[in-house]
C-alpha cells in the first residue's frame, strides 16, 4: 500500500481494493460469494459471462432462491464486442473484473445509495466534491436521496435519458439506474468550456453504476411494478484502481502494469516509445488475462462458440508478439506473471498452472505454423492479382484468409500496402456480416434466461426436491406438482405423459454425466412409469414418463422404485469411470483432466484432455490397469467433508466445475478418491470387468474413450463370436482357421489380379497395330488420334506410353468408351511440347466435346465425359486444337 497524490488518497493495489469491496458488504449483512465460472449456466443467452449480475439471473427472476437475500461478488467477465480496437486505445479491454452487491426483494434505493457514498468517501478516501452522481430524468426518489440525505447540490446531480439511466434487456425486469462520476482533473479533459459529466473524454469517469430493478417489463413497453424489488450494482475493479492509484489508463493499475511491465522485457522494447509498439504491448497484455482465465475455467480452443472466441484472442496476441520482434512461443511466460498478480483472489489459477500453460504451448505453436501458411497464400493471391492486372484483393479472398487460416485482416493489409496492393473492405465486411447472420439464424429462441421457455417455469421455486436414492431403491414421498407436456396440473390420468415431483426420492437424476434413473411410481393401483429422471433450477427432480393406469394427484402419498439393474449397470459404469481416470494419469501422465463423461447403464464414456491420439499399447495398459483394480476387490467409501478437507485427502476435482462449501468424496481403496456426486459400487468386484471398445479426438486436445463393464462385455463379446462364425460360414472354414482361410483367398485375388493386367496389357499391344495407321501430321508434328473400346484408365495411360515410345515424337490422343462413359488421355513428347503443344489444354478443350472436364501437365493429362457418341467430333476438335497450339 502507498500513498501519494494531493488528497492524501491511499494508492490501494487491485488486490486490496477486491478484498476491501467484499468485507465491506459483508459488514452489512451480504454474503460474498465466489466469482462464478465465465461459462455461463443454463443460460444459452450469453456465450461468455459478461457481467456480475449475469450468474445471478436466477435470483433476480425468481427461478431459484437465493442463499441470501443480500450477495456480493467480485465477478470476472469478458466482453468482446469492442475486440477490433483493444490495445488501440488505453480504455477498451476484454477482460474485467466487476464488484457487485445485490439485493433479492430486500433492500432498495436508499441503503444502496447510502452504501455508494458511503464506500467511495470513507472507505476509500475518494474526495466527495469529485465525485458526481447521475439519475434517470424522472427518477424523483432517487434525487430526493442524493439531495437531501447525503447532501448533493442539485446542480451536481445530472439526469440521463433512457438510453444512459435505465437498464433493461428485453423482455423481464428492468429499471432505472444511478451512477456515480469521478472528476479526474482537466489534464485528462478536452479542453471544451462546456466540458462536463457526461461528455465523451477522459476527464469524468463512471465508477459505480446502481441499478434499481423496480419494473417488470412485457416486452411491448408496458411497465408494472414488481412485488419484490432488486438491486443490482456494479462497479470495475481496473476502473475503481484507475481512480484511486491516479494512472492515466486500466494499463497503469499495479497488477496490469507488472504485466505490461513483462510483455516489454519479453520483447525488448519500451512502453510509450512508439505508438504502433503501445498497440502491440497494450493488445497482448489484456488478451493474455483473458486467455489464462478461460482455460482455467474449462475452456479449449475450438473453431465454434467461446472455444472460438478463446482461439481467436490466443491468435492475436501470438501474431502482435511477432510484430514486436518476440521469437518462438511466450505467451505462457505471460500467463505466469496473470496467475501470479491474480492468484489471491482466484487460487483456481495456480491449480491449473500446468494446464493452462500446456493448452496456450500448444495453440501458440499451431498458430505459428498456421500464421506461415497464411503468408503463403497470401503470396499466391498476390501472384494471381498481378497475373489478372488488378491492385485490390477482393472482399471474399481476404475473408477466406481471416476464416479458414486465421488470418488478421489487419495483418493481410499491412503487407498489401507494403506491395502498393489494397483490400475491398467492403466486400470483406459484407462477408464478415453474411456470416454473422447465418450465426443469428442458427440461434434458439429462448426466454429471459437464455434458456428454451418449458412448462417447468410455472412452478413455484420454493418446491425442492431431496435425493435419498445412496443407499435406497424404494421410498414413499408426498406428491409436491404434477405437469403435462405444457401446463400445471393437478393429476395425471390413463395415458397422459407428463412430469411428476415429489419432496424426496430415490431416483438419481441426470447430471455430472450420469443418466437418470427409470422406474415406477405407484399410489393403489395406479402405476406411472418414469422414463427419465431429469434435474431443474432450485433443486427440483423432475421424473417424466407417462401414466399406465390409473390416476396420480398432487398431495398423494406414492411409492418411488428404481429399477435395479439399470441403476446396478449404471453404478458398475460410473465407478469404472473413477478408475479410468486414474488409469489415464498414471499411463499418459498428470496433465490428464476430465472433460466430460457419459454413464448409462450400457456403456460409459469418458472425454479426457490429451493432445494426441493414444497408441494400442497404451490403451492395453489402461484396460489392464483398470481390471486389475477391479480384481483388487476395492471398498468403495463415501464421506461428505468440507471442500478445503477433501483437497487435502488429494481427491480429485472436476475441472471447471463449481463446489459447494461441503462435498462428496468418492474413494476406491487407495487407489482413486473423487468428488463425486453420483452412485456407485459398494466394491470395485462388482464391476466384473472392463473393456475398452474405443478411443477418438472428438476436438481440439480432447479425446474420447467408450468402454463397457460387467454383462456388457459378455454381450460384446457374444456379438463378436457370432460375426466370426458367420464370416467362417461364408468362407466354408473353422472360425478358427478364418485368418488362413482370408490370406490364402488373398493371394489368389493377386494372382487372378496379375493375370487381368496381362489381358489388358496383351488388349493394348494388339490395339497399338490397329492405330498406328492413323498417324497424321499437323504442322510438321505427328498427332495419333485414336478411339478404343472397352480400356480403363490405367490401361488407357500403359497403350499411351507404347503409342508415344512407337510415334518418336509427336502428340497422342486417346479417347476409350466403357460403360457408357468416355476416359479421355493426352501425351506430349518434348520435341512437339517445344513447339507449342500443351496436353493440358489439349485435354480440357476435348473433353468439354463430350461433356466432361479434366486437365494436367503440358506433357501428359487425362479427362472424363459422359458422351460417348461425340468421340470422333472430340477427336477431331483435338487436331483442330493442337493446330492451333503449333507455333
Amino acid at each position: 500500500m502507498k500513498t501519494g497524490g494531493n488528497n492524501n488518497v491511499q494508492k490501494y493495489g487491485v488486490n486490496e481494493l477486491r478484498k476491501m469491496f467484499l468485507e465491506f458488504f459483508e459488514s452489512k449483512g451480504h454474503l460474498a460469494m465466489k466469482s462464478f465460472s465465465l461459462v455461463p449456466h443454463n443460460d444459452k443467452s450469453l456465450l461468455l459471462i459478461n457481467s456480475g449480475m449475469a450468474p445471478l439471473k436466477p435470483y433476480f427472476t425468481g427461478a431459484e432462491v437465493p442463499p441470501r437475500k443480500r450477495v456480493t461478488t467480485c465477478q470476472k467477465c469478458i466482453r468482446t464486442g469492442d475486440i477490433e480496437i483493444v490495445g488501440k486505445t488505453a480504455r477498451h479491454g476484454t477482460f474485467f473484473e466487476m464488484l457487485g452487491n445485490f439485493s433479492f426483494g430486500d433492500y432498495f434505493k436508499k441503503e444502496s445509495i447510502a452504501w455508494t457514498w458511503e464506500f467511495l468517501t470513507e472507505v476509500i478516501g475518494l474526495e466527495p466534491d469529485r465525485l458526481y452522481p447521475s439519475i434517470y430524468l424522472d427518477d424523483e426518489e432517487a434525487f430526493e436521496i442524493w439531495n437531501k440525505d447525503i447532501g448533493i447540490a442539485p446542480e451536481r446531480i445530472f439526469r440521463f435519458g433512457k438510453e444512459d439511466n435505465f437498464w433493461e434487456h428485453g423482455a423481464g425486469p428492468c429499471g432505472p439506474c444511478s451512477e456515480v462520476y469521478y472528476d479526474r482533473g482537466e489534464k485528462f479533459g478536452c479542453g471544451k468550456p462546456d466540458c462536463t459529466v457526461g461528455c465523451d473524454c477522459d476527464r469524468y469517469m463512471e465508477v459505480w453504476n446502481n441499478v434499481f430493478t423496480q419494473f417488470d417489463n412485457d416486452g411491448n413497453g408496458n411497465y408494472t411494478e414488481l412485488d419484490y424489488k432488486n438491486i443490482d450494482t456494479g462497479m470495475g475493479l481496473e476502473r475503481l484502481a484507475v481512480v484511486v492509484q491516479e494512472v492515466d489508463s486500466i494499463f497503469d493499475i499495479d497488477t496490469i502494469e507488472a504485466l505490461r511491465n513483462k510483455v516489454c522485457e519479453i520483447a525488448g522494447v519500451t512502453y510509450k516509445e512508439k505508438e504502433e509498439q503501445d498497440v502491440s504491448i497494450r493488445l497482448i497484455t489484456d488478451h493474455i488475462r483473458s486467455t489464462t482465465f478461460m482455460i482455467s475455467d474449462g475452456i479449449m480452443p475450438t473453431n465454434e462458440g467461446r472455444g472460438y472466441v478463446l482461439r481467436r484472442l490466443i491468435r492475436r496476441a501470438a501474431r502482435h508478439g511477432r510484430l514486436l520482434g518476440i521469437e518462438g512461443r511466450f505467451l505462457a511466460k505471460l500467463s505466469a506473471t496473470v496467475i501470479e498478480e491474480s492468484k489471491d483472489g482466484y487460487p483456481e489459477l495456480e491449480e491449473k498452472r500446468d494446464f493452462i500453460f500446456k493448452v496456450l504451448n500448444q495453440e501458440e505453436e499451431q498458430f505459428n505454423k498456421t500464421i506461415d501458411q497464411g503468408l503463403r497464400i497470401l503470396g499466391e493471391l498476390v501472384d494471381k492479382m498481378q497475373a489478372e492486372g488488378t491492385r485490390e484483393l477482393s472482399g471474399e479472398d481476404a475473408f477466406k484468409l481471416y476464416d479458414t487460416y486465421g488470418f488478421p485482416i489487419d495483418l493481410t493489409k499491412e503487407i498489401l500496402e507494403e506491395k502498393n496492393y489494397t483490400i475491398d473492405e467492403a466486400g470483406f465486411r459484407e462477408a464478415m456480416e453474411e456470416q454473422r447472420q447465418k450465426a443469428r439464424n442458427a440461434r434458439e429462441v429462448t426466454n429471459y434466461m437464455g434458456a428454451d421457455a418449458t412448462v417447468y417455469d410455472s412452478i413455484d421455486p420454493t418446491v425442492t426436491t431431496v435425493f435419498v436414492g445412496y443407499d435406497k431403491l424404494e421410498y414413499e414421498s408426498e406428491v409436491t406438482v404434477l405437469t403435462t407436456e405444457t401446463e400445471l396440473t393437478d393429476a395425471l390420468t390413463d395415458g397422459q405423459k407428463g412430469t411428476v415431483f415429489v419432496k424426496e426420492t430415490p431416483f438419481y437424476a441426470t447430471m455430472g454425466g450420469q443418466e437418470g434413473d427409470s422406474g415406477t411410481i405407484t399410489v393403489g393401483d395406479s402405476l406411472f412409469q418414469v422414463e427419465d429422471t431429469i434435474k431443474l433450477l432450485g433443486d427440483k427432480v423432475g421424473h417424466v414418463g407417462h401414466i399406465v393406469k390409473g390416476m396420480i394427484k398432487t398431495g398423494d402419498k406414492v411409492t418411488l422404485r428404481v429399477s435395479a439393474r439399470g441403476r446396478a449397470d449404471t453404478c458398475k459404469n460410473h465407478s469404472a469411470t473413477h478408475l479410468l481416470q486414474k488409469a489415464l494419469k498414471t499411463v499418459l501422465g498428470a496433465h490428464v483432466e476430465q472433460k466430460g463423461s457419459l454413464v448409462t447403464p450400457d456403456r460409459l464414456r469418458f472425454d479426457f484432455a490429451h493432445f494426441q491420439a493414444m497408441t494400442q499399447e497404451e490403451l492395453d495398459k489402461v484396460e489392464a490397469i483398470v481390471n486389475e483394480e477391479i480384481q483388487k476387490a476395492l471398498p468403495v467409501e463415501t464421506q461428505v467433508m468440507s471442500l478445503e478437507d477433501a483437497k487435502k485427502t488429494g481427491a480429485v476435482a472436476l475441472f471447471g466445475e463449481k463446489y459447494g462449501d461441503n462435498v462428496r468424496v468418492v474413494s476406491m481403496g487407495d487407489y482413486s478418491r473423487e468428488l463425486c456426486g453420483g452412485t456407485h459400487v459398494p466394491n470395485t468386484s462388482a464391476i466384473t470387468t472392463f473393456k475398452i471398445i474405443s478411443e477418438a479426438g472428438i476436438a481440439a486436445g480432447v479425446r474420447r474413450i467408450e468402454a463397457l463393464t460387467g454383462d456388457s462385455v459378455f454381450a460384446y463379446y457374444k456379438k463378436i463370436e457370432e460375426k466370426l462364425k458367420d464370416a467362417a460360414a461364408m468362407l466354408r472354414t473353422a472360425p478358427g482357421e478364418v485368418s488362413e482361410k482370408i490370406a490364402h483367398l488373398q493371394a489368389e485375388l493377386k494372382t487372378l489380379h496379375s493375370e487381368n493386367e496381362s489381358l489388358k496389357s496383351k488388349l493394348a499391344q494388339d490395339a497399338v497395330g490397329d492405330v498406328m495407321s492413323q498417324v497424321q501430321d499437323v504442322k510438321g508434328v505427328k498427332l495419333l488420334a485414336a478411339a478404343v473400346e472397352d480400356v480403363d484408365m490405367n490401361g488407357l495411360r500403359d497403350l499411351g506410353d507404347q503409342l508415344k515410345e512407337k510415334l518418336g515424337e509427336g502428340v497422342v490422343i486417346l479417347a476409350s468408351t466403357m460403360g457408357g462413359k468416355v476416359s479421355l488421355l493426352a501425351m506430349a513428347t518434348q520435341g512437339a511440347m517445344d513447339k507449342g503443344a500443351h496436353a493440358g489444354n489439349l485435354i480440357k478443350g476435348t473433353a468439354a466435346v463430350v461433356g466432361g472436364g479434366g486437365g494436367g501437365r503440358p506433357n501428359m493429362a487425362q479427362a472424363g465425359g459422359k458422351n460417348p457418341e461425340k468421340v470422333p467430333e472430340a477427336l477431331e476438335t483435338a487436331a483442330n486444337l493442337l493446330r492451333e497450339q503449333l507455333k
